[in-house]
């Protein structure tokens, strides 16, 4: 026997046994294999649909939210637009005020009477137009002082007067609805 055949016969009978055995082993691998793939699949279908069902609340839940911030972007745009068209009124109303005013004075002031009823006229069209645009005087005189309304320039105590009252208007002021376009400058008792 050369050394090779004394090596057979130990060696080959306990390997046609191991192949055997994975032979037999790997049918049963075969038919696990499938039953493991399908398992997955038959749980993979609910996770996937709940996937889509996540994926669809999300892009439904930007939607809204990009929805919102376009209607607040609309929304504030057009208040800005607004702002801007009562500011800019409002500087051009404050550029004629010096013009009341010095018509305010020359109505006051003694002239001749045709001057003084053309002065009149002038002044009472400029009333007019400005009461056209919404412009209202600020009441003063015998007024409780408001300091969102008026400017206490003076301050004189006299006991015949209330606390805060207004004793003396020495500009008008105005408002172009709500907004405040000049204050009245006013002298305060008190």
């Amino acid at each position: 026997m050369s050394k090779k055949d004394e090596k057979k016969p130990t060696s080959e009978q306990p390997q046609p046994e191991p192949p055997e055995t994975e032979a037999a082993e790997a049918p049963a691998e075969a038919e696990a294999v499938p039953q493991a793939e399908t398992a997955p699949e038959k749980e993979a279908a609910p996770s996937e649909t709940d996937k889509l069902k996540a994926d669809l609340a999300e892009a439904n839940d930007k939607y809204l939210r990009m929805l919102a911030e376009y209607d607040n972007y609309r929304r504030r745009s057009q208040k800005e637009r607004e702002s801007i068209y009562t500011d800019v009124r409002a500087d051009t109303v404050t550029k004629f005020l010096p013009v009341y005013d010095n018509l305010a004075r020359a109505v006051q002031h003694e002239t001749d009477e045709e001057t003084r009823k053309g002065v009149e006229a002038i002044f009472n069209q400029l009333k007019a137009i400005l009461a056209g645009l919404g412009v209202t005087e600020i009441e003063t005189v015998g007024k409780r002082f408001d300091a969102n309304l008026h400017d206490a320039l003076l301050h004189v105590d006299d006991e015949k007067y209330g606390e805060g009252e207004i004793v003396l208007e020495l500009e008008k002021g105005f408002k172009l609805g709500d907004k405040v376009i000049r204050f009245a400058k006013v002298q305060v008792a008190n």
